[in-house]
């Protein structure tokens, strides 16, 4: 007996119907959702991403960038700047410099009672041709640059004291190397000279003392003092051994002296111990 067999298209039929076809993406809406606030300019500032869902942003970008001027107030008198139409606030402070004689980091840029971050674009934030601003002097950003002012000025002392020891350090230490030299291989020196560097190091230690650093400079600052402490603390060891030396060798000194000299001490002890002996003279006495 034959069986019925059922027909796959039923079957076929759900599958389709399940089948749910993946949602695609364009890759201009990829870039549309992804959000960039921040970008760099040529010139390597760091300013604000123009909004690309914006009007004024799209206007801006089918159309050139033109120079514009502007009206800039500056306490009672008026500037009148050329500039891009895509330039930044923080460019048109440093235009407003060379008129004003204000640092940029000092200026407050206001445009219509509103300050202006210096990122910001002035087309995007409405400035035109023929706009007004007004700048203003800011003593808080003054005073704090100021403050930044001088302590960079003080790790830029500090480094240059560092830089200038380090080099004398390194002549004193290899003055250290040659008297090392001569006094392991058998020859003494002047003692004086031993003490003379000793009190040289001594000098860079106490300057180095003096030097107020933080971060890497202080690290530079703590190895050069263990530096020049090493350098001491051998100087004192070779001092021991010249000493040893010229008292074992103080013979051996004069009569190097003496062959060079080409003539005889005058002293009266070598004299005594260089003169031949005096014979002593025999007379024979009569008893009368």
């Amino acid at each position: 007996m034959l069986g019925r067999t059922k027909s796959p298209v039923p079957a076929a039929a759900a599958a389709a119907n399940a089948f749910i076809p993946m949602r695609t993406f364009t890759a201009a809406a990829v870039v549309v959702d992804e959000a960039y606030p921040w970008e760099f300019r040529p010139g390597g500032m760091l300013v604000q991403k123009r909004d690309p869902d914006s009007a004024s942003a799209a206007a801006a970008a089918a159309a050139p960038a033109s120079t514009i001027r502007v009206r800039v107030k500056y306490g009672a008198a008026y500037h009148e700047i050329y500039l891009s139409s895509q330039s930044t606030f923080g460019e048109l402070k440093k235009l407003l410099s060379e008129r004003t004689g204000l640092h940029p980091q000092d200026q407050k840029v206001m445009y219509k009672d509103k300050e202006r971050d210096s990122s910001a674009y002035l087309d995007i934030s409405g400035v035109k041709d023929g706009s007004k601003l007004v700048v203003v002097d800011d003593p808080a950003r003054r005073a704090k640059r100021l403050l930044e002012m001088r302590h960079q000025a003080k790790i830029d002392k500090a480094s240059k004291s560092m830089s200038q020891i380090t080099l004398e350090v390194d002549k004193l230490t290899s003055q250290v190397s040659e008297l090392e030299v001569i006094i392991t291989k058998g020859g003494k020196v002047a003692e004086k000279d031993v003490l003379d560097l000793i009190e040289l190091l001594m000098i860079q230690l106490v300057k180095l003392d003096g030097i107020i650093a933080d971060g890497e400079l202080k690290h530079q600052k703590r190895m050069q003092e263990r530096r020049v402490q090493k350098y001491v603390e051998k100087l004192d060891v070779l001092k021991a051994k010249n000493a040893m030396l010229k008292t074992t060798k103080s013979v051996v000194t004069t009569k190097w002296e003496t062959f060079d000299s080409g003539f005889l001490p005058t002293t009266p002890a070598a004299a005594t111990s260089n003169a031949p002996p005096v014979p002593t003279p025999r007379f024979d006495w009569e008893l009368f």
